[in-house]
């Protein structure tokens, strides 16, 4: 099958994996990276819109429509921020989007990053963990073809990003070990691209992927 995907946060370090795993795959026939800013990629199957409303869609509506696949990978730390400042630029930022490309694309596989540790329960004692839950659980309902929810822990960049901060330079520099040592704690950012886009040829048999999830589905060929 051909895919057509929609990426959002492809100027930060996981979208920017995602993006660069998405143009090169012979299977993927055009792409459009919707954000706030340029992502500075420049390829023949990718197209830009920037955009500042994050909340409301109903001015693009007619851009949005004709793709079977979405990679959100737009997300903010939990750090310092308020739980209603959390909840609005994760939970409503996300359904908001996802509520509009679900009306627009009902043949689309919607595939979300949110984090290992997020509880599912919504109940635990931390905030961003019950959060990113409530957002899973409410992407499940969504008339989407398929929504598949990945829980990456730490991840190996992909070589070539630029969108990258000191800290995950340095996970690059000592993955090995860390996998070593956390096996089942991490995985590679070009698997977490490469999963999503075989969820969309094949899909898999969990809709909740951990890292093991994520390495397993990546290496199917």
């Amino acid at each position: 099958m051909k895919i057509k995907a929609i990426i959002f946060g492809a100027s930060g370090m996981v979208g920017e994996g995602v993006l660069l795993q998405t143009i090169a795959d012979p299977d993927v026939e055009s792409i459009l990276v919707i954000g706030r800013r340029s992502c500075g990629i420049k390829d023949d199957k990718l197209k830009e819109i920037i955009y500042n409303d994050f909340y409301n869609y109903s001015a693009i509506e007619n851009d949005l429509t004709g793709y079977n696949a979405c990679f959100f990978c737009l997300g903010v730390s939990s750090v310092g921020m308020k739980q209603k400042d959390y909840i609005r630029m994760t939970y409503d930022l996300t359904m908001q989007a996802a509520t509009a490309l679900s009306k627009l694309n009902n043949d689309m596989t919607f595939c979300y990053v949110s984090g290992e540790g997020t509880d599912s329960s919504e109940k635990g004692w931390l905030m961003w963990a019950r959060v990113k839950g409530k957002t899973e659980n409410h992407l499940k309902n969504l008339p989407f073809k398929a929504v598949y929810l990945f829980r990456p822990g730490f991840m190996k960049p992909v070589n070539g990003q630029k969108n990258l901060k000191s800290l995950y330079k340095i996970v690059g520099s000592f993955y090995p070990l860390m996998k070593f040592l956390l096996p089942n704690h991490g995985c590679k950012l070009e698997e977490v691209g490469t999963a999503m886009l075989n969820a969309v040829k094949i899909g898999y048999s969990k809709q909740i992927l951990e890292n093991k999830d994520i390495e397993e589905l990546a290496g199917i060929k």
